[in-house]
């Protein structure tokens, strides 16, 4: 029997929370301090852009039910499990995807609408349904619909103004989203290689896959510095962002010197996501330090 609980497990509402903050930070930062952006605005934005993202979540199910019967890391989803029928799950994706595009042209603005839906094809069409199944560069490729939302919520506040700034946490998350999802690759290496999906790690083996995580760790502690460099930022968030990426840099080495570690990639990936929450919460701290003074 299909229930609202069946449905919201199709949502990836772990990810979505992840995205909603993302998005959020950027309204805010969007912002002068010690300013406030419109509140009904964000929740009428962070409402479009989350359901978009749930929306994208569904349609990901949808097309990867066959592959996720056959790993254990998505064998429990609602569709394998059949709690919920593919015809149902493709109604359910539709109407959030409508209802959240809807929400952001009628209640904040068409540039946020229009990039919020890009952004939701280019991760359930050309991620899901193409680049995963063709190449392994697919998380690097598919990474820019993911690394959307601080862009979709600087929009949503300003209409696109000053929005080279916004771009700034686009990178972040772009550059980011390699080393956190190859971590979980190198973990579920041989489920992925069972159903023939083309991950780094299948393609180009497990120490090449982890020479990429430590460089692309590098590059991401690079780019994060970028908001300090730029004026965006000021010291709370720069000396958040060096002990931050530190602690991920040591990560990455030692997924590279402990290779009998088997747990030493789950827990990279682990980090991964404390990280983006974490450095995206110091901007935000960062932003409005001084009204606390």
């Amino acid at each position: 029997m299909t229930t609202i609980s069946n449905l919201l497990g199709l949502c990836k509402l772990k990810v979505v929370s992840l995205i909603l903050l993302t998005a959020v930070v950027g309204m805010f930062l969007a912002v002068p301090a010690p300013y406030l952006p419109n509140w009904l605005l964000v929740i009428y934005a962070s409402l479009g852009i989350g359901m978009a993202a749930a929306s994208a979540a569904v349609f990901n199910h949808v097309v990867d039910e066959k592959i996720d019967t056959q790993m254990s890391r998505t064998d429990q989803r609602p569709l394998p499990q059949g709690k919920v029928k593919r015809h149902q799950a493709l109604i359910w994706g539709v109407a959030l995807g409508i209802t959240g595009l809807g929400i952001l042209e009628l209640f904040v603005n068409t540039l946020t609408m229009v990039l919020t839906f890009v952004s939701l094809i280019g991760y359930a069409v050309v991620y899901t349904m193409y680049l995963k199944r063709a190449t392994p560069q697919n998380i690097v490729i598919g990474g820019a619909a993911g690394a959307a939302p601080p862009v979709l919520g600087w929009t949503a506040i300003t209409g696109g103004q000053n929005i080279e700034f916004a771009l700034l946490l686009f990178l972040i998350v772009f550059i980011w989203t390699p080393p956190h999802f190859w971590a979980l690759a190198i973990h579920r290496v041989k489920e992925y290689k069972k159903v023939n999906i083309p991950m780094l790690p299948v393609t180009h083996g497990l120490d090449y896959t982890k020479k990429q995580i430590l460089l692309y760790t590098i590059l991401l502690i690079v780019v994060s510095i970028l908001p300090y460099l730029v004026g965006m930022s000021g010291l709370i968030y720069l000396v958040s962002a060096l002990i931050l990426g530190g602690i991920f840099l040591g990560y990455a080495i030692n997924i590279n010197n402990r290779p009998k570690d088997v747990k030493i990639a789950w827990n990279t990936f682990t980090y991964s996501i404390n990280y983006l929450m974490l450095i995206f919460l110091a901007l935000l701290v960062d932003h409005y330090w001084l009204i606390t003074l």
